[in-house]
């Protein structure tokens, strides 16, 4: 009775501010006081008894009554940091006040003329009798910001207090190396400060959505003024907030002891700590000014950024610290593939998008992290769950973000030698994934689970295609022995990609036969002696790049050829198609009714990769375009490409189209003629011959004979030289600081759908869709 008393008692304070007809004064504290004061409040409660209408009428008919609450509710909170909230009542004023702005943001937030109340001065500075100070002139949003950063390393309410000490030292110079196994199921005293914290970084989060209230902008020095606040040297709480948040994210482990079933008997209430925090650091480290190339560490070492959070994450060198980041992001990607003999015993987080973002970050602004990752086989930890998502997500449009971020973290990886060598690492987990069973390696899983995205994904996952296959352009010169699977799904790419509809339907087309043919003659002149199994496939296929070679480029071809055009954009059969992994399920479209954010076009691979090529020594060095291989080929195109691209991913569109219009003939004569096929015509003419006379000579039927011949066989001194091994590597733009800043936006969006923050308000950056 009384908790309903309570609610009702909320609801008339709120009907009387939306009723009210003139200004209710600041110092009124008894009508203030209401929104705050009762115990029973919860976050829910809030969210049900402050309607959205309700909150845009006051802002409309009554703007002095909504900005007093939000001066109010700020200034509760800053009293509650100052005070330390050592009694229950102030706590419950600080959680409700938190809810309530919680709440009132967004909608502060929609309308262009009210986005700057938060950054005026409170109300009475500069009032006569009233000295002036920092603190008296400081705007609500510094004065809310820095509020919550105290508060969430306050004693007995965020924190739990040591008994030896009075006080608890939030200060946290290097990162904590053990990680919290066990019981994730906290004690009833524990619990509180879990709960309290999230509510806390929940309204933190809110402060920073005012990004999804502006369109997107091509100008990528426009920054979130809250981030920039937050993570400046004026907050004093910066180091120690941003390594809790690193250790609340890599120590947590939602297995623990793995005893079955326990997620469903006991909530997990670190995990909603966890996801917020994860979604508070992705946020903050969105670091894009400062520098004409995009490049974050160019912007680092010009500047030394304001952004204190970049500043630090940049600065973490100790080999226990990164080990200990690596291994926390690693065992929180990998747990949804943990097999169980019991099903659905063991928990599953859904947070994978994030650790994706965070991982990236890490990547891109810290290079001794990136070098730490790849200097191992820790790296092929993070390898395989990638794989494992794009593989699962490929046919679900909603989930195009995932499929793009686990493609652009590949692509980064790929620029590095070191990973290409981790590759050779043999396969043994059995992880259950709807792809053709095989003994191999890294990079075979790799090309297997890519043919399958190609072949059988989704149609908007067609500008992707580029950045496939350049991730297997820059691992083929270190691949030592491909399986005979991985090997026909590289061939079976190169027949469908070099179908002449295919190829002169769009002017970009051929740029995949390119990559392919690359990926040929890297392994053919450097890793020729272990990989019996493509060079066999090679000869058996000997027919594509026959065909390919006298490609007929007249106007009454192409135009015969593009009234041959298939139904679909690429061929989706395999005659050498094997049974799937047991225990997996097929890759499934979305379900009817899913929500998903739009996303903003990528940029085409031209403007997202440099070329690099490697030295005798092994160093990298820049290649301007035009010097490059294949750049007058890459350029006749990559000119268009962009755009095509561009309007493919908002028509979805295949980049097969009719609707591309033909292309000029001349450029189809231009790219033909610098198609490199000279390597793999020469091995052709070489072994052919041999393997047809040892099938004669010998009456070999079967192929495992001829691999073994191949296996012993060699082109030293046959092969013309070797060409330069040229490397992709990725270079951040304006495009893809835009592209990051939607998707990451748009996956904190429908993650926090209870309480549903940000629903049915008036969101620009992104668009929400209903599949």
């Amino acid at each position: 009775m009384g908790n309903s008393d309570t609610k009702l008692h909320f609801r008339k304070a709120v009907i009387q501010l939306t009723t009210k007809t003139q200004p209710v004064e600041a110092t009124d504290d008894v009508f203030w006081d209401q929104f705050w004061a009762d115990a029973s409040t919860t976050v829910q409660d809030v969210f049900a008894l402050v309607p959205a209408a309700e909150i845009r009428a006051v802002r409309e008919e009554s703007p002095s009554n909504l900005a007093t609450l939000c001066y109010k509710a700020v200034e509760r909170l800053v009293q509650g940091a100052d005070s330390g909230c050592p009694s229950d009542k102030e706590r419950q004023i600080v959680l409700n006040c938190t809810r309530l702005l919680t709440r009132v943001l967004p909608y502060i937030f929609e309308d262009a003329d009210w986005r700057g109340f938060f950054w005026s001065t409170v109300p009475g500075a500069g009032r006569a009798g009233v000295r002036l100070t920092r603190e008296t002139t400081r705007p609500l949003a510094e004065s809310l910001l820095l509020a919550v950063a105290n508060l969430l390393f306050c004693p007995d309410f965020t924190v739990q207090s040591h008994k030896k000490s009075s006080q608890v030292s939030p200060h946290v110079l290097q990162l904590r190396t053990r990680r919290r196994r066990g019981n994730n199921f906290l004690s009833p005293h524990s619990i509180r400060p879990v709960l309290f914290r999230t509510e806390l970084l929940k309204l933190l989060l809110t402060c920073f959505s005012e990004a999804m209230y502006l369109p997107p902008s091509s100008d990528s020095k426009s920054l979130n003024p809250w981030v920039t606040f937050f993570c400046s040297a004026e907050n004093r709480q910066a180091l120690p907030l941003f390594t809790s948040l690193l250790n609340v994210v890599c120590a947590y482990d939602p297995v623990g002891y793995g005893i079955p079933y326990n997620h469903l008997l006991f909530s997990d209430y670190r995990e909603q700590l966890v996801e917020q925090a994860v979604q508070i650091l992705i946020v903050t480290l969105e670091h894009d000014a400062g520098s004409a190339a995009g490049s974050a560490l160019q912007a680092l070492d010009s500047a030394g950024p304001d952004n204190l959070f970049v500043n630090y994450l940049s600065r973490i060198h100790r080999e226990e610290d990164l080990g200990f980041i690596l291994k926390g992001l690693a065992r929180l990607l990998n747990n949804p593939l943990v097999q169980t003999y019991l099903p659905r015993s063991a928990k599953k987080i859904q947070f994978h998008q994030e650790l994706l973002i965070v991982f990236w970050k890490f990547c891109d602004f810290n290079k001794k992290f990136l070098f730490f990752v790849l200097k191992s086989s820790d790296v092929l930890d993070m390898l395989v769950p990638i794989l494992f998502y794009l593989n699962d997500a490929r046919a679900d449009q909603s989930r195009m973000g995932l499929m793009h971020i686990g493609v652009f973290v590949l692509l980064l990886l790929s620029g590095e030698r070191n990973f290409g060598v981790r590759l050779n690492k043999p396969y043994t987990l059995r992880v259950p994934m709807d792809i053709p069973v095989f003994t191999g390696n890294h990079a075979d899983l790799l090309i297997v689970i890519f043919h399958k995205i190609i072949t059988s994904g989704h149609q908007r996952l067609q500008p992707l295609f580029d950045c496939l296959l350049t991730i297997i352009v820059n691992i083929s010169p270190y691949m030592k022995s491909l399986s005979m699977v991985a090997a026909n799904k590289l061939l079976h790419l190169l027949e469908a990609f070099s179908t002449p509809w295919f190829l002169f339907s769009s002017t970009q087309n051929h740029l995949l036969v390119f990559f392919l043919l690359e990926v040929f003659n890297n392994i053919i002149q450097y890793q020729f002696d272990g990989n019996c199994n493509l060079v066999y496939a090679i000869i058996r296929k000997r027919n594509i790049f026959h065909h390919l070679a006298n490609l007929p480029t007249d106007t009454a071809s192409v135009q015969k050829a593009l009234q041959k055009k298939r139904k679909s954009r690429v061929s989706r059969t395999n005659s050498t198609e094997a049974e799937s992994m047991e225990g997996s399920r097929p890759a499934v479209p979305a379900e009817p009714g899913t929500l998903k954010a739009s996303l903003e076009a990528t940029p085409g691979i031209d403007k997202i990769t440099e070329k690099s090529q490697v030295t005798e020594n092994g160093t990298l060095v820049a290649v301007p375009q035009s010097d490059s291989p294949q750049a007058a080929a890459d350029n006749s195109a990559m000119s268009g490409a962009s755009d095509t691209e561009s309007n493919s991913e908002r028509d979805h569109e295949p980049r097969g189209s009719s609707s591309v219009m033909l292309p000029v003939f001349s450029q189809v004569l231009s790219w033909k003629g610098k198609l490199p096929l000279q390597t793999i015509m020469r091995l052709l003419q070489v072994l052919v011959p041999q393997v047809e006379k040892i099938c004669i000579d010998k009456g070999l039927t079967d192929e495992s004979e001829i691999l073994k011949f191949l296996q012993h066989g060699t082109l030293v001194g046959l092969l013309p030289i070797p060409h330069p091994i040229l490397i992709r590597k990725y270079q951040a733009n304006a495009g893809t600081v835009m592209w990051f800043r939607t998707y990451m936006w748009g996956v904190i969006y429908l993650r926090n759908l209870d309480p549903p923050i940000w629903y049915d308000t008036d969101i620009r950056l992104f668009e929400i869709q209903r599949i």
